[in-house]
């Protein structure tokens, strides 16, 4: 096996890794879009009625970091946004539970959100640790039998224009003598 090549089941893993936070950095637009446009409904079944303009702020963070994810090449830290954006929300709407509605349900929901967050934010940070594999080393390698010195106008000794590839005479450049006063 060769030291340069990623291992097939690693590579694998890291495109499911980044799917993972493409498709939660949508998820997160779309939450963000849900609590701008219709945080009444969103606020009354957090427990959190009376509060829409925390909702509002929710989205707006939501949008930004689903934004910040599929923006950059390295959506680590914009993962660990969502992480403490989940931390903030689950304090949030856990202040409110005992008091009004029904927030357990949304406290679920938030939890299985920091949860799915978290492990993918740490798995992109192990693949961000690791890097790259190196990249293969070709200087040695030319893909001539003889050492480019050698070969230069090699081709020309032997070669023969054959007659189609050749330039037609009516195309051809004016004789230098034809051109003469």
């Amino acid at each position: 096996m060769n030291a340069y090549r990623p291992a097939t089941n690693a590579a694998r893993r890291h495109r499911a890794i980044r799917a993972t936070a493409r498709g939660i950095g949508w998820l997160s637009i779309g939450v963000g879009v849900a609590e701008l446009l219709m945080p009444r409904t969103l606020a009354g079944a957090a427990g959190l009625r009376g509060r829409e303009g925390i909702v509002r702020a929710c989205g707006v963070r939501e949008i930004v970091t689903g934004i910040g994810i599929l923006a950059v090449r390295r959506p680590g830290p914009w993962m660990w946004a969502r992480v403490a954006g989940d931390a903030l929300d689950f304090a949030t709407v856990g202040s409110r539970v005992g008091r009004r509605g029904n927030g357990s349900l949304a406290l679920a929901a938030i939890a299985g959100a920091a949860v799915l967050d978290a492990g993918c934010a740490s798995a992109i940070d192990r693949i961000e640790r690791r890097g790259k594999p190196p990249m293969r080393n070709y200087s040695d390698r030319r893909g001539l039998p003889l050492p480019p010195t050698a070969m230069r106008g090699a081709a020309l000794k032997d070669f023969e224009m054959p007659a189609d590839m050749a330039t037609p005479a009516l195309l051809a450049p004016w004789p230098p003598t034809a051109l003469s006063p």
